[in-house]
C-alpha cells in the first residue's frame, strides 16, 4: 500500500492539496510537521502528526520534525479563544530538549540512511531577521485580506471576547508560512503535514512560497482528522487533565489504563491510527474481538503496543502487574517490583491508616493492627472470622491463615507500606511512619 492509501485506509487523512499523491509517488519526497514547544512534554494529541511521520519515513520518504523555538515565543491562534503566554528563551530550551529526545522514540535520526529523519528548529533562521526585513520582504508577498479569511482569525473575532488578537497572534501564519519556504529552499522540503486545525497556516505557507517562487513551485499539504471519542467529546484528557509521554507527568501505568479502557468503537478507530500494524492485522484483531468483546482483544493489544512504543517493554511490563494486583491477580513478586509512585496511583483513593514503625518494629499481632491500630475491620472478632472462615484476608497479596500472626517491619513494602485486602474489592494501605 502507498503511504496515502495506507494513511485513507487507517483514517488519518482530513484535507489534502490536489498533486500530493502524485508527488509522493514521483520520488522520495521531504515532508514536515511542525510543533510548537509550549510544554516539556508531548501528549497523545500530538501523537496523530507523530505517527503520520513515522508511516511517511516507513514508506521511504524523508520527515523532518520542526521544533518551534521562534513560533513558540509567538503562539498560534488555531484552535485557541484567548491569547497565549509567552515564554522566555531558558523555557523554551528546556522544552525543545525534551521534545527531541521523545521524538527520538519514533523516528529514525541516526541512521546513514538517505531518509534519515532530521529535527530542526526555525529560531535558528529567525533569530537574525531583523523586523523591518521581514515585513519588506516575507510580509508584502501575503496580504492582510487573505491573513483575514483564515479560520483561525475569522472565530477570534467573531468571538465575544473585547481582547481580539494582537498583531503578534496575527503574524503567526506568517511566520509559519516562512517556516514551509524556508525549508523548501534550504531542505527541499515539499510537503507539510499538521492537525486538521493547521490547514489554514499549511496553505499561507504554499501560498508564499508560489508568490516568491512562481506558481510552478511545487509545494503541497496534508493534514489529519482531529481526534475526538466515539461520544463526541474530547480525546486525549483525563480528570487530571492531558495524557503526557513524559512518564514523571502520566505514569506508564496511567498511559497504559487510559488505552485499555477506550470504548468497543474507540478502540476499533485507535489501533488504526496509534499502532504499526497492518491492514490485516487489524481487521484480524477486530474480527476476533467482536466475536467475544467481553476479553477486549482490541484494547489490550492497543494499550500493549502504544505503551511499549513510548515507554518501552519494562514500563509495560510494570503496567500489566499494577493492573492484576489492582483486580486481585497480581503476585506478592509483583508487588515487591513496583516503585512508590506506581504503588500510590493504583491505590490512590483507598482508605489509609498511619502506623507507629517504632511499634510495628516489635510486631504487632494482626488482629490488633488491624481492628485497633487501624479501622480495617469493625473488631477483632471480625477480623478473626475473616482469616478463619472466610479465608477473606490478604497482606501484600499473600493470604493470611493464621490469626496469630504477628507483622513487623519486613512486612513494609518501599520501606513504608503494607497493602491489605479485605474479600475481593475491599482496599487498605497502611503507611508506616
Amino acid at each position: 500500500m502507498s503511504f496515502i492509501d495506507d494513511l485513507k485506509w487507517r483514517g488519518m487523512i482530513h484535507d489534502m492539496m490536489p498533486g500530493t499523491e502524485e508527488q509522493l509517488a514521483k520520488e522520495m519526497t521531504t515532508a514536515y510537521v511542525g510543533i510548537d514547544p509550549t510544554a516539556d512534554s508531548l501528549h497523545i494529541g500530538h501523537l496523530v502528526s507523530i505517527m503520520i511521520l513515522k508511516h511517511f519515513q516507513m514508506a521511504g520518504h524523508k520527515p523532518i520534525a520542526l521544533v518551534g523555538g521562534a513560533t513558540g515565543m509567538v503562539g498560534d491562534p488555531s484552535g485557541k479563544s484567548a491569547e497565549r503566554n509567552l515564554l522566555d528563551e531558558k523555557t523554551l530550551n528546556h522544552n525543545k530538549a525534551c521534545i527531541k529526545a521523545q521524538l527520538s522514540k519514533f523516528l529514525d535520526f541516526d541512521s546513514d540512511a538517505i531518509n534519515a529523519a532530521e529535527l530542526v528548529d526555525n529560531y535558528d533562521w529567525m533569530k537574525d531577521f531583523s523586523f523591518i526585513s521581514f515585513i519588506r520582504d516575507i510580509g508584502k508577498h501575503i496580504t492582510v485580506n487573505y491573513m483575514m479569511a483564515k479560520d483561525s482569525v475569522k472565530k477570534r473575532f467573531a468571538s465575544d471576547s473585547r481582547e481580539g488578537m494582537s498583531f503578534t497572534e496575527f503574524s503567526y501564519q506568517l511566520m509559519q508560512g516562512y517556516d514551509f519556504y524556508y525549508l523548501r529552499k534550504h531542505k527541499n522540503c515539499k510537503l507539510q503535514m499538521g492537525g486538521a486545525d493547521q490547514w489554514g497556516n499549511i496553505t499561507t505557507g504554499v501560498e508564499l512560497i508560489r508568490r516568491i517562487d512562481g506558481i510552478e513551485a511545487e509545494a503541497f499539504g496534508l493534514t489529519c482528522p482531529l481526534i475526538k471519542k466515539a461520544d463526541g467529546t474530547k480525546f486525549g484528557k483525563t480528570e487530571k487533565g492531558n495524557v503526557w509521554l513524559d512518564p514523571k507527568l502520566t505514569s506508564p501505568y496511567e498511559f497504559y489504563q487510559f488505552w485499555i479502557n477506550t470504548s468497543d468503537e474507540d478502540a476499533e478507530r485507535y489501533i488504526k491510527i496509534y499502532t504499526l500494524l497492518s491492514k490485516e492485522e487489524i481487521e484480524s484483531l477486530i474480527e476476533e474481538h467482536r466475536t467475544d468483546p467481553g476479553r477486549r482483544l482490541l484494547q489490550s493489544e492497543l494499550a500493549k503496543r502504544i505503551t511499549i512504543m513510548v515507554h518501552g517493554e519494562n514500563a509495560y511490563n510494570t503496567a500489566i502487574a499494577a493492573t492484576q494486583i489492582l483486580f486481585g491477580k497480581g503476585t506478592k513478586e509483583q508487588l515487591l517490583k513496583l516503585d512508590e509512585k506506581s504503588f500510590l496511583e493504583i491505590f490512590n483513593g483507598v482508605p489509609q491508616f498511619k502506623i507507629s514503625k517504632d511499634e510495628l518494629a516489635a510486631g504487632i499481632g494482626v488482629l490488633d493492627l488491624l481492628a485497633e491500630k487501624s479501622q480495617v475491620f469493625a473488631s477483632k472478632g471480625e477480623a478473626r472470622r475473616a482469616i478463619t472462615k472466610e479465608n477473606s484476608l490478604s497482606i501484600n497479596q499473600e493470604k493470611v491463615s493464621d490469626p496469630e500472626t504477628k507483622i513487623d517491619t519486613t512486612y513494609l513494602l518501599d520501606e513504608k507500606y503494607i497493602l491489605v485486602r479485605k474479600g475481593k474489592k475491599n482496599w487498605f494501605v497502611l503507611t508506616v511512619e
